[in-house]
């Protein structure tokens, strides 16, 4: 991964945690292909941001159009929001990219 080209971003959602957990449960267990992290953060109002970084903007894009959108979309149908578009995302400059050892 390290010196590689990725795509990154920083997006504020108007959801919260339930509807996160929603969202997931209709993605499924299979990992989105070109992943590398995501993040999901509660801010202080409740609301979440989240921070992705992806092999390329070409695979976030396509993860977008077969999975996420369908989950996202479901679930908010499921509890009756209608969001006003897509939140944007602030697209980051990715520096230095450290792997960690989460089985230690």
């Amino acid at each position: 991964m390290k010196g590689e080209a990725v795509y990154a971003y920083l997006q504020h959602v108007p959801i919260g945690p339930e509807v996160y957990a929603k969202v997931k449960d209709r993605l499924g267990s299979e990992p989105l292909a070109g992943l590398v992290v995501h993040l999901a953060l509660r801010k202080p109002d409740d609301t979440l941001t989240y921070v992705d970084v992806w092999e390329s903007r070409e695979a976030c894009d396509r993860a977008f159009h077969e999975r996420i959108h369908p989950a996202v979309f479901g679930a908010f149908e499921e509890i009756g929001f209608q969001p006003d578009g897509e939140p944007t995302r602030e697209e980051l400059e990715v520096v230095d990219v450290l792997e960690g050892d989460a089985t230690a």
